[in-house]
């Protein structure tokens, strides 16, 4: 018979859980996670390389003057990169490096806030689905079907254009189209928690749907639900990036990485630090996201064993 999965919620705060010890060695569920996290380097460099980048995003105000990455200077147009201007400076003379500093605040902002909407929604739907089954099932997964059969491309852009390009619309729209995949791997998840003895047991103490759901159920399906964020905010960075390169995301002069490459395309060859460094951000940045949601997946997985 299949060992039934604790529920972390019900367990004392003070008792740690023995998960992979070796020699009798108690370790809590949190303590084995980051554990095992650390052991992936890659994963490692990569969360260093992102916090590094997101306290420079939120010291930008106090590090670099706003108008360096907002007002032109016909002076220094399309100036190479010089002890004045680290990175080069763009086709209207504004600085380029304090521009990815302030652009980085603009796309984080909607890569992480967007995925805390499609987190939302997603878990919603798909706890909803997956533990009551039934009609309630039936209506969420052909939701999720419609939605994941619209263009997403298509879809955003026409929404863009309908509530009008701004860093707020942006989130909404990328957050409202990214949560099908998770709603169904939470479904799945709860489908095959909800029969499990710990729920049949917090059901038999009289314990209410919501209760049993938020307390016992979900905890034990953290592990997709924090991977599945993390490899979203990646996805949303890429969303946002190619509606802002077709001009229609955040409007300038408040800077973005898409729309900076947007209005670089015209001076490719002749000044292609305007491309490359834009670029090169979305690039690492993507890369870093995608290698600790790498890390979070083995470091959260319970067939991991340690070594």
């Amino acid at each position: 018979m299949t060992e039934s999965i604790p529920s972390l919620a019900a367990a004392p705060s003070n008792a740690p859980l023995q998960i992979g010890g070796r020699r009798g060695e108690i370790r809590s569920v949190w303590r084995v996670a980051w554990q095992r996290f650390v052991r992936h380097r890659a994963a490692v460099i990569a969360l260093a390389l992102l916090c590094l980048e997101g306290a420079l995003a939120l010291a930008a105000p106090v590090l670099i003057p706003a108008d360096l990455a907002i007002r032109p200077d016909p002076l220094n147009i399309l100036q190479p990169a010089s002890s004045a201007h680290w990175l080069g400076t763009d086709e209207v003379g504004r600085d380029i490096f304090a521009r990815l500093i302030y652009a980085s605040r603009i796309s984080l902002t909607i890569g992480f806030l967007s995925v805390v909407v499609a987190v939302t929604v997603g878990t919603t739907l798909g706890a909803v689905a997956g533990y009551f089954g039934g009609a309630a099932d039936n209506v969420i997964m052909r939701l999720t079907d419609a939605v994941l059969s619209i263009p997403v491309l298509f879809f955003l852009i026409v929404l863009s254009v309908s509530l009008g390009p701004s860093v707020r619309t942006m989130i909404v729209v990328i957050g409202l189209l990214s949560w099908m995949e998770l709603a169904r791997i939470i479904r799945a998840t709860f489908l095959s928690l909800r029969h499990r003895e710990f729920v049949e047991a917090a059901r038999t103490i009289g314990t209410s749907n919501a209760a049993i759901i938020i307390r016992h159920i979900l905890p034990n399906s953290l592990a997709p639900i924090v991977v599945a964020a993390t490899l979203g905010v990646g996805n949303a960075l890429l969303t946002e990036a190619t509606v802002s390169y077709l001009g229609l995301g955040v409007q300038p002069p408040t800077p973005s990485w898409g729309n900076m490459l947007f209005n670089a395309q015209s001076y490719f060859f002749n000044a292609p630090w305007i491309t490359l460094y834009p670029g090169m951000m979305i690039l690492v940045t993507v890369l870093c996201i995608n290698f600790i949601g790498d890390g979070l997946r083995d470091a959260l997985d319970p067939r991991v064993r340690d070594r």
